[in-house]
């Protein structure tokens, strides 16, 4: 893949304006562009709308988590903006999943559903104070494998699972990872995270990238540098 096709920039912007006139200083450098719980819930469907009249590819990650019936009609409903990606929580469990990809089956130019697997700002300690007793990484895996086996289309990991998942069952599915830091750049509310040529290097298929690009004074040349991090790995991992 062209790094311009793995690159998704995370819109975390509070409004419809906000978020438009930062699109407008990535035109021609960025294809791919995430719409989050926030921007969603404050703009709505004509949010995505407008990206894809722009001719941009939209992530739309609602981490919809839910009894089966409720999932499948926010897959429904969400479907019809014209969003390429949907992310679904693989803790809804493998009968949540089925029914979101029997809506999605009868959707003409559906998006593909993602599972996320584990939130990158979980570590151990996060982990074991909601009930898990496993490891992150082995709970991850356990949710990646069930959520490929429930007929999921790809899965939302941090960058340190993607080796053991591209080792399992689950190997095939497509891997979009967030938790994406540059070298130079701090890690934030992240606890899972690698720099973007690593990212591509352990098989990532597409990266989301938020406030490294979001937050630097020159937001296209700092996208611009991920791309060419993103190229140069991709040669390197041939």
């Amino acid at each position: 893949m062209n790094a311009h096709d793995q690159l998704i920039v995370a819109l975390d912007f509070p409004a419809r304006a906000e978020a438009l006139s930062f699109v407008d200083r990535l035109e021609g450098t960025v294809r791919w562009f995430k719409v989050g719980l926030e921007l969603y819930i404050a703009e709505g469907r004509p949010m995505v709308e407008e990206l894809r009249r722009r001719g941009h590819e939209v992530f739309l990650d609602l981490k919809m988590h839910d009894i089966p019936n409720t999932v499948a009609g926010g897959v429904r409903s969400a479907s019809a903006c014209g969003a390429g990606l949907l992310t679904i929580h693989a803790g809804g469990g493998p009968a949540m999943i089925a029914a979101a990809m029997e809506a999605a089956a009868a959707i003409q130019d559906r998006p593909r559903i993602l599972a996320v697997t584990l939130l990158t700002s979980m570590d151990a300690a996060q982990v074991r104070a909601v009930g898990i007793e496993t490891t992150p990484a082995q709970q991850v895996l356990r949710l990646a494998e069930m959520a490929v086996a429930s007929g999921v289309d790809g899965l939302v990991c941090s960058p340190e699972e993607i080796i053991s998942i591209r080792s399992s069952a689950a190997q095939d599915a497509q891997l979009v990872v967030p938790g994406i830091r540059p070298a130079t750049a701090v890690a934030d509310d992240q606890s899972r995270i690698a720099t973007p040529g690593d990212a591509i290097r352990y098989g990532a298929d597409m990266l989301v990238v938020g406030r490294p690009i979001t937050r630097a004074a020159n937001p296209a040349q700092a996208a611009t540098d991920i791309l060419a991090e993103m190229t140069a790995a991709s040669l390197t991992a041939k």
